[in-house]
């Protein structure tokens, strides 16, 4: 029996199912490649926003006549060895500390022990205390741990430093080779597209440059200022403790007060318990210094955005990036705020009250004028209101 013509197939029907699994092979092949490549990608973004930082100073030094080549290098020299010494100050101040610590340890214990007897009077004995925590399961467990994670710590080490040599690689050549790649992009777009790039590039290069250039020197200000106080404390490593809160407190977003103060703090507690406590209402009163007063005047003209717009940029970059997109959202949403203000047409504001915040301040004068006028007029039909009521109230 042969069928209809109504029941043969199509004759696009298997084209658009070849299509559509060439789309859906595509897709996937797309997905994969991203999320393989999605740890190059952030670290070129991350590399693009060095290199705009630095940008203003090897533009400068390219401008008196010498190589954007040397230039960069020079740069990224002055910034490497400057992040090599901190490195290399902080973590011998941090070993001997720790050093001190363990040294001092039986000492602060039996402290610890005399305060726990003298007060809750018990009779607890440091031998028995030490022998009790060398016995416990949670440390040993945590020794096994330990011992068999050195692997893992020595590859994620060696991850990092790969990482960092990347990131270094690709802002050096942006950096370099600025010109050379802006041409390239121009070169593939019509001019008024043209104009639009450069202006972008242009605006990105000011806030990035003027948002680091800012905390640097908020780091100093903030760096001086601290060392000022832990010398007059008497607390050892001032120095590198001073350029640890500089630099932490101003370039780990929202966190880095806190991450900078505690430092400090600890080794303060370790001289004298009363010091930790000077050093904790120090950090509070400048962080509200810096928030009021020294912030606002050294950003209003790099990157001026709104507190709550750069706290949320902050979130929303740690969402998308990690720790990565905390440090370069101000940046980018400096940039992008500024390039769109000029596609936003802005109008002369009222002077309506209520865009001060004053509400209902025109509605509060409307009431008070009304209850006076009624007050008045029960002043005014008051007593005519008793001489109408007394003879009548008489015959009554």
């Amino acid at each position: 029996m042969k069928a209809g013509p109504a029941a043969r197939m199509p004759r696009w029907l298997p084209r658009a199912m070849v299509l559509a699994l060439a789309l859906y092979a595509c897709f996937q092949l797309g997905s994969w490649a991203f999320h393989q490549l999605i740890g190059l990608l952030v670290n070129i973004v991350v590399a693009f926003f060095l290199a705009l930082a630095i940008e203003p100073a090897v533009g400068r030094m390219a401008a008196r006549g010498m190589r954007r080549g040397l230039a960069t290098f020079l740069v990224f020299l002055a910034v490497m060895v400057f992040s090599v010494g901190f490195v290399v100050l902080l973590g011998s101040m941090l070993a001997g500390q720790i050093v001190d610590m363990v040294e001092n340890f039986p000492k602060y214990l039996d402290s610890l022990i005399n305060w726990i007897n003298q007060t809750f009077h018990t009779e607890l004995s440091r031998v028995e205390v030490q022998d009790n925590i060398l016995r416990s399961d949670w440390l040993q467990k945590y020794v096994q741990n330990s011992a068999s994670g050195v692997l893992d710590i020595s590859a994620t080490v060696l991850g990092g430093l790969f990482k960092l040599l990347t990131i270094f690689l690709f802002s050096f050549y942006f950096a370099a080779d600025g010109p050379r790649l802006r041409r390239a992009l121009c070169s593939v777009l019509p001019p008024a597209r043209q104009t639009e790039v450069l202006r972008a590039w242009e605006i990105a290069v000011d806030k990035t440059g003027g948002y680091l250039y800012s905390r640097g020197l908020m780091a100093l200000i903030s760096g001086v200022a601290h060392f000022i106080l832990l010398e007059f404390l008497g607390v050892p490593y001032a120095p590198a403790l001073a350029v640890w809160v500089g630099l932490v407190s101003q370039f780990i977003p929202t966190i880095g007060t806190y991450l900078a103060g505690a430092l400090p703090m600890l080794i303060a507690f370790t001289e004298n318990p009363w010091y930790a406590l000077w050093v904790l209402v120090f950090v509070v009163v400048y962080q509200q210094f810096e928030n009021y007063v020294l912030q606002p005047k050294l950003t209003s003209k790099t990157v001026d955005i709104h507190p709550a717009v750069a706290f949320g940029s902050v979130i929303a970059g740690t969402a998308l990036l990690g720790a990565v997109g905390a440090l370069i959202a101000i940046p980018a949403v400096a940039t992008l705020q500024a390039f769109l203000g000029a596609y936003v047409k802005r109008y002369d504001v009222t002077d309506d009250p209520r865009v001060h915040g004053h509400r209902r301040y025109g509605e509060a004068v409307v009431a008070r004028l009304q209850k006076a006028l009624h007050h008045k007029k029960e002043q005014g039909q008051g007593p005519g209101h008793e001489q109408g009521q007394g003879p009548g109230h008489g015959q009554g």
